[in-house]
């Protein structure tokens, strides 16, 4: 029987790189859910990523994510993967 473990990492980067951050983890792969959160760790957004979500879909979170890096001058993204065991 196979089950899936899940991990989490944190990055801590500035505003301004935060949507290549998200494009480049998107890409990864292996990923279950993406959280923004501020410098004082309030959860800005959270992102469920699920299979087949790609393009255009991810398009308005990409847009509220550019929205969110213009006012922050740093932020800590959270990243939730899945690993098969």
């Amino acid at each position: 029987m196979s089950h899936n473990t899940v991990h989490t990492e944190e990055f801590r980067i500035e505003g301004e790189k935060l949507i290549a951050k998200i494009r480049e983890l998107i890409h990864e792969g292996n990923i279950r859910r993406i959280i923004i959160k501020d410098k004082e760790g309030k959860t800005l957004m959270e992102i469920p990523m699920t299979f087949g979500v790609v393009g255009a879909l991810l398009a308005p979170q990409l847009a509220a994510i550019g929205a969110i890096a213009a006012l922050l001058s740093e932020a800590t993204v959270v990243v939730e993967k899945s690993n098969p065991n």
